[in-house]
């Protein structure tokens, strides 16, 4: 396969099939100690909450619409399998072996630089995929839950490995997941360096298969974001979300077979806009890289939660210093119907639905008044972003 480049240069590089998951990777040797050093940094992008969190459930919304009254005894995330408390305690056991933990990548430095890095997978999403028969975007969303969680340091992303696994290998199926990953890496400008194809007998179920990459970036020294500068006053802006993205969906799966509708089922309450169930949920993650550099080239912007597992809850306050919190305006933007129905179906509280899902906000930017302003100037209909909040003394998130 050829290496995407940002830019549209191409370079060739190969990709062997390989009956193991363990071989070399594509491209030039690692230079003597960035394999190991006392900077290195463990990065788990969606597990990294290392401090409690106080909720305020002020509202009787869980977001900026009507999503409809959430059901006493409705369906949880913890349920449904995922239990993000515990994942929380792993990374507080790791912090202690590893310290430093904590971002949404993993910062090693390198000269005036850091190289910033971070790893994922798609989650159950992959189930949906196996049942709508939906194969050519899932890679979009593989690359876009990596470069997502470097762009919030301010790293511009440079390459991409993939890791796809199956019991057999189906050339056409894998050749449309690849397709979704160059498409990924062609959004975020990133070079698509190599990756490992393994075929395992019997390891999978027939026609099913397991993706994970990662993605590494570079910011330089002086220009790292961080939030260490975050003080109360300072305004929090939303970017939108396409869907439910790449998180949840162990929870949507529950609600699905919950609700008595299948994925071929028009999804309810949009507007008498024909949609899919199925295609709703198997919307492709958006890609944030050029839209959060843009607005990081301007100024203003002193940090960025990427709205993954944790949702709000969880996800908005990692990049906020001690004694700061947020207050979240819940009417400030439409929420997709998608989450409506979710919400509705499932009778799920309104906690759990902020601490599971990004509600429509898939890009937190913390940023001053200032800068605020030049970004929702420059808003537009089809690149819009939401003044969503502010930040406040006090730790949490409250709803207003």
């Amino acid at each position: 396969m050829e290496a995407i480049l940002g830019g549209g240069a191409v370079a060739a590089t190969a990709r062997p099939l390989s009956t193991s998951p363990r071989r070399i990777l594509f491209g030039s040797k690692p230079t003597n100690g960035l394999a190991s050093g006392p900077s290195f940094s463990r990065s788990n992008p969606r597990r990294r909450k290392l401090e409690s969190l106080k909720v305020s459930n002020s509202s009787s919304s869980s977001n900026g619409g009507d999503p409809g009254a959430a059901k006493s005894g409705g369906l949880t995330y913890k349920e449904a399998g995922v239990d993000i408390d515990a994942g929380s305690e792993l990374v507080r056991r790791i912090a202690k072996m590893a310290p430093g933990i904590g971002g949404f990548g993993g910062l090693f430095p390198l000269g005036d630089s850091y190289l910033v890095a971070g790893t994922d997978g798609v989650g159950t999403k992959l189930k949906l995929a196996f049942e709508t028969g939906i194969h050519d975007t899932i890679g979009i969303d593989l690359v876009a839950m990596s470069v997502n969680d470097i762009v919030t340091s301010g790293a511009k992303p440079l390459f991409f490995l993939d890791y796809y696994a199956t019991s057999h290998l189906d050339v056409d199926l894998a050749e449309k997941v690849i397709k979704g990953i160059v498409d990924g890496c062609q959004q975020s400008e990133c070079a698509l360096l190599g990756g490992e194809t393994a075929e395992m007998p019997d390891f999978y179920a027939k026609g099913e298969y397991d993706l994970s990459g990662f993605a590494v970036g570079v910011v330089k020294k002086d220009s790292v974001i961080n939030g260490k500068n975050i003080e109360a006053g300072d305004v929090l802006i939303g970017l939108p979300s396409s869907g439910v993205h790449s998180n949840g969906f162990s929870l949507v799966r529950r609600v699905l077979s919950r609700s008595g509708l299948s994925l071929n089922d028009q999804l309810p309450g949009n507007n008498g806009k024909p949609v899919t169930l199925g295609e709703a949920l198997m919307a492709p993650t958006v890609i944030y890289v050029k839209k959060v550099l843009e607005v990081i080239s301007k100024g203003g912007v002193k940090g960025i939660a990427h709205i993954t597992g944790g949702g709000f809850t969880d996800n908005i306050p990692r990049v906020f210093p001690s004694g700061l919190g947020a207050k979240i305006y819940t009417n400030s933007w439409n929420v997709p119907a998608v989450f409506k129905w979710i919400q509705e179906a499932g009778g799920i509280e309104d906690s759990e639905m902020r601490r599971t899902f990004n509600m429509g906000i898939g890009m937190v930017l913390v940023v001053t008044s200032e800068a605020s302003k030049i970004i929702l100037e420059e808003s537009q209909e089809n690149d819009p972003a939401y003044l969503i909040g502010e930040v406040v003394n006090g730790e949490g998130v409250e709803f207003a």
